[in-house]
């Protein structure tokens, strides 16, 4: 039995005008194309355009999805290979949505989740990417600068820089909320062990490259928002304590 592309389009939710747009670039040929000049699919392009469509929800650009699809031709092989690609997302899913859940609650009843367990949920390098995104794709847009590109993700090394910048920035949250002053001897500890933190992670930072990234933070609202909105005047009373320490270093 053959199909018009209205019926395929009815059959798969997917439109017309996609359909289109898949024969054109070679990813998904009609059967055949009557002497009307419609284009007919049989039982292998459905099915074919079902596999397109798990590799679609898996958001595989479709260059890719069609080198994937002439590697492996074999349906059977190609189903099993999509099933792992599924079960693996959906097993960090379901962490990711494991720690959503677990913050919601913690926030509903005031309370603060421990540094470990906000990350729990990126496992992978993929992970953190994915959670990377939205900061790499300002920083690509506002300086050219692409955080991801060409750089393996070390998990193990992300997962600790987190749970430190996070301790790190509680520490300065609460300095500010009990009324510290920005040049107290507490506040320079915490900035000294932070900076030595980071350069036994390979991130050699001087106190004066400490300072000159807050005052960074004051002037890019994406990173003056992220710190504002853990504490009202973190931004400038972390610049503040960083120009502090570098001026006695």
């Amino acid at each position: 039995m053959l199909y018009t592309v209205k019926e395929v389009s009815e059959l798969s939710g997917v439109t017309i005008k996609t359909l289109h747009h898949y024969h054109k670039i070679g990813l998904l040929q009609p059967a055949e194309i009557s002497e009307a000049g419609y284009r007919l699919y049989g039982a292998a392009e459905l099915e074919r355009l079902q596999h397109i469509l798990f590799y679609r929800q898996m958001d595989f650009p479709l260059e890719q999805i069609k080198v994937l699809m002439e590697e492996v031709p074999e349906r059977r092989q190609m189903l099993l290979q999509q099933e792992k690609l599924l079960m693996d997302r959906a097993d960090r899913l379901n962490a990711i949505l494991k720690t959503l859940r677990i913050s919601i609650t913690s926030t509903e009843e005031g309370k603060r989740m421990e540094p470990q367990e906000l990350f729990k949920g990126f496992e992978s390098a993929e992970e953190w990417r994915e959670a990377l995104t939205e900061h790499n794709e300002h920083l690509k847009e506002q300086y050219n600068v692409d955080l991801l590109e060409g750089e393996p993700v070390d998990v193990p090394s992300m997962n600790e820089q987190a749970r430190e910048a996070d301790a790190f920035m509680a520490v300065m949250a609460n300095a500010l909320k009990t009324g510290i002053k920005h040049d107290d001897a507490r506040v320079k500890d915490s900035i000294r062990d932070h900076l030595q933190f980071m350069h036994e992670q390979g991130h050699a930072f001087t106190a004066a490259d400490f300072a000159g990234q807050t005052k960074f933070f004051l002037s890019d609202d994406f990173h003056l928002w992220m710190l504002e909105e853990q504490q009202t005047g973190l931004a400038y009373y972390l610049h503040a304590a960083a120009e502090a320490y570098a001026q006695q270093t």
